[in-house]
């Protein structure tokens, strides 16, 4: 089973350019956990879901497409809100509303003791990981969790510039927690804003230098790439559709890689080992696929990722 933690909020995606909205569950590691589990990959959510009406919504959408919410936290707070506002491409802006919000008040005795649980893989990544005072629980579960060495640690960056401004603090910040995952991913416009004077490869190498075994970033309809443990690097071109909005893709192209792995046998104890023991085909397969489920959601309104079927219906058209 792979677990994710982090927020799990409510957006308000804009139906159309003229102001309608409507309400829909999402935050990056929600989405992440259902992109899982609708690829039918056995998923726990780590997410602290407040008591409103928001938050009973959130909790009766992921109980219904299988993410597993054992673990996760009744919380007092009220629900993040984010409202995500579209241009004319479907590209989506965000403006996001989380003071005092139940997403980011971990507190340590919150958290299960994850020895024996079985886990392959614990993922997280965005807000989760940047906003006071949650983050420090966070970022001390994935030390602790580097150090024992049990299960593939993974992180998605997914920055947003908006709300923590800071670029200086952001970099510090990522360059300590890139140290503690197996798996880091980002997206070009995420490394375009953090380092801006570096190139991508530049920030793939330095990431492999830190330990990182596999590093990968998505470029939008560019495509994505990725470092792997043995050095090579791997290109993957966009797959092509409609695009409706890109509320969700980059979590889609996520989750879609973590089920990929999970099926090579790549997700478990002794992470750098089982990174390392995938094939050249296996990294192109696990990339094809994350692309289609990227695509596949930027073809639905808001963070609606495909099923397994639907993703297998088109990877076996060919590649992108």
């Amino acid at each position: 089973m792979i677990a994710v933690i982090g927020e799990s909020l409510v957006d308000l995606v804009a139906e159309d350019t003229s102001g309608g909205y409507r309400a829909v569950p999402g935050g990056s590691p929600a989405n992440v956990a259902l992109t899982l589990a609708r690829l039918e990959q056995p998923v726990r959510l780590l997410a602290r879901l407040g008591s409103d009406g928001f938050g009973q919504r959130i909790r009766g959408h992921l109980h219904q497409n299988g993410v597993d919410l054992s673990w996760a936290v009744p919380a007092a707070e009220p629900t993040s809100l984010v409202v995500a506002t579209l241009d004319d491409s479907g590209q989506a802006t965000y403006q996001c509303y989380l003071g005092g919000t139940a997403d980011w008040q971990w507190t340590a005795d919150e958290l299960p003791d994850l020895t024996g649980t079985g886990l392959t893989a614990l993922h997280t990544g965005s807000l989760a990981l940047a906003l006071p005072p949650g983050a420090a629980i966070l970022e001390d579960l994935f030390d602790r969790e580097k150090r024992r060495d049990a299960r593939t640690l993974s992180i998605d960056l997914n920055l947003r510039p908006t709300i923590v401004q800071d670029r200086d603090g952001e970099q510090r910040r990522v360059e300590r927690q890139v140290h503690t995952a197996h798996i880091v991913k980002a997206s070009e416009e995420d490394l375009d804003w953090l380092y801006p004077d570096r190139t991508i490869d530049q920030v793939m190498a330095e990431w492999r230098a830190a330990g990182v075994a596999c590093a990968v970033v998505t470029r939008g309809a560019a495509g994505s790439c990725l470092l792997a443990p043995d050095g090579r690097l791997y290109q993957q071109s966009a797959r092509q559709g409609d695009v409706v909005d890109t509320v969700g893709a980059g979590d889609a192209f996520t989750g879609g890689l973590l089920a990929a792995l999970a099926d090579f046998g790549a997700l478990g104890d002794q992470p750098d080992a089982r990174l390392a023991a995938v094939t050249p085909s296996q990294w192109r397969q696990g990339l094809d696929q994350a692309s289609t489920v990227a695509a596949l959601t930027c073809a639905r309104r808001g963070a609606d990722p495909p099923t397994l079927a639907d993703a297998v219906a088109v990877l076996t058209t060919g590649p992108a």
